[in-house]
């Protein structure tokens, strides 16, 4: 065996990203409130990016020079070679360095100091949104702490807390009693323990320190609950034939009436099997959609952006006098890099603006149907569709359209609402997934309950209506759409 060093030569192609052309993909994927977030940070960051305001705008328009440099749409600046000008303005710039050894670049606007009147403002307003704030609502565990400490004796009170702190969110035991008091230790017997886990499955909401879902249905009856014999057997003893809806079993097992055994479970469903879930409080998100559908005079629907929440950028014309003055090298090379971060990050947002435009209007202008007729009228419709008429790559479109949202006449809709899938029916017509679930559907609400049609049935069904599906795929929708089975369906 013999080893060689040798050297070799080899050409080969790469694919490299710009740092410019990943920038405008990264802003491309933003959803609104997201950029907003981003615009902040570079406005934080970048001491020649600067914010126009509408006094900005009215100032402008009485100089016809100033709008020639700042003014124009979303911050555009007049091309013009730097280091022509060569007028001295080094002092300004001296003024400047002495400024920012004292303080730091975010510090730096082009509006004046606001005032102790404005500062004070600033303030009392700050205080109101705090007083106004909405207070945390009580965590289950807080609110059964609370009830616990009431009246139960000290003894127990340690190993109690144990056992709350140990409740998941539904309110149950997440391990078996014997395991908790082995994890709790010494300081406890089981007996102690089963007495502390009595008292905490007596507090409210009822049905909390449960270990196990009969356990937790049980608790939550009192003596006066109505048919309260019948359902403590059948949770007892018949829970899973209830599950699985086998109320003749159930019928001769028991003896008990059929009527009896509806009116029972009936009664079952007033019971809550996760009482702990109403102390949850779920952050809702609200959704502001970056674009909005309108009709015009013609009967087109078309595409508007809603920029109204996105700030309008422009480069602070001192930086731009700066460079023209003929800085030391260093002092050109951040300005310059500065200039140059802030000139990509607003054609990054303009190309965003461009490209979310044409992704949009290309998508409505397919799915009219539906905007016009409703959701079932939507058409298959593939994101590499709409990136050949876009003239993109299908990735940029998948970026145009994650995690926003346009405002239509039928109400507010994700983009990504109108892509899927179809197949074609009996009659080559294309037809979108989301039209056979609503079939699906529509034949599900409408078939005889004491009769309930099998995934079979529902394929003889759907073909009656042109759409020719395998039985595993009516399945898989059935089962996607929380549709129970034929047996679970089934009135008795």
């Amino acid at each position: 065996m013999h080893l060689n060093v040798s050297q070799q030569m080899k050409m080969s192609q790469q694919m490299k990203l710009a740092p410019r052309m990943i920038q405008s993909m990264e802003i491309l994927q933003l959803p609104l409130a997201a950029l907003q977030e981003r615009i902040d940070q570079e406005l934080s960051e970048n001491v020649v990016l600067e914010q126009v305001t509408k006094k900005d705008e009215q100032s402008s328009n009485s100089s016809s020079e100033e709008t020639a440099v700042d003014d124009a749409p979303r911050g555009e600046i007049e091309k013009r070679e730097l280091g022509d000008d060569n007028s001295n303005n080094a002092s300004d710039f001296e003024r400047l360095v002495e400024i920012s050894q004292e303080w730091p670049e975010d510090n730096y606007t082009s509006g004046s100091k606001p005032s102790s009147n404005r500062m004070q403002d600033d303030l009392d307003r700050q205080h109101d949104v705090m007083a106004n704030a909405e207070n945390r609502p009580k965590t289950l565990h807080e609110h059964l702490l609370e009830q616990f400490h009431c009246d139960t004796p000290s003894r127990l009170q340690e190993f109690g807390d144990y056992l709350i702190h140990n409740l998941d969110a539904n309110g149950r035991l997440q391990s078996s009693l014997p395991e908790l008091v082995q994890v709790f230790g010494s300081r406890i017997d089981l007996e102690d323990a089963e007495e502390t886990l009595r008292i905490v499955q007596s507090l409210d909401p009822p049905g909390v320190g449960a270990r196990d879902l009969k356990e937790c249905l049980l608790l939550q009856m009192t003596p006066t609950t109505p048919l309260r014999e019948i359902m403590v057997n059948l949770i007892t003893n018949h829970l899973d034939d209830i599950l699985q809806n086998r109320l003749p079993l159930i019928e001769r097992k028991t003896g008990y009436s059929m009527d009896a055994i509806k009116s029972a479970i009936e009664q079952m469903r007033t019971l809550d099997p996760f009482p702990g879930r109403g102390f949850e409080n779920p952050e809702v998100q609200a959704v502001t959609p970056d674009l909005r559908v309108v009709k015009d005079d013609n009967g087109k629907y078309t595409i508007e952006l809603i920029d109204e929440y996105i700030p309008e950028l422009r480069i602070n014309r001192r930086y731009i006098k700066m460079l023209e003055a003929n800085p030391d090298e260093a002092t050109k090379e951040f300005i310059k890099k500065k200039v140059e971060s802030a000139k990509w990050l607003i054609d990054s947002i303009e190309q965003r603006y461009n490209t979310l435009k044409k992704v949009a209007q290309t998508i409505v202008d397919e799915q009219t149907e539906f905007l016009e007729l409703g959701p079932e009228h939507i058409k298959p419709l593939k994101m590499q569709d709409v990136a050949d008429v876009v003239g993109v790559h299908v990735t940029t479109v998948s970026r145009a359209v994650d995690d926003k949202y346009v405002a239509t006449p039928r109400g507010i809709f994700p983009l990504k609402r109108f892509f899927g899938g179809g197949t074609k029916t009996a009659d080559g017509e294309d037809v979108a997934w989301e039209n056979i679930r609503l079939k699906l559907k529509e034949i599900v609400d409408g078939e005889d309950k004491s009769s309930p049609l099998s995934d079979d049935a529902l394929v003889a069904e759907l073909a009656k209506h042109g759409y020719q599906l395998a039985r595993r795929t009516v399945t898989k929708y059935r089962q996607a759409m929380n549709i129970p089975s034929s047996r679970q369906r089934r009135e008795y």
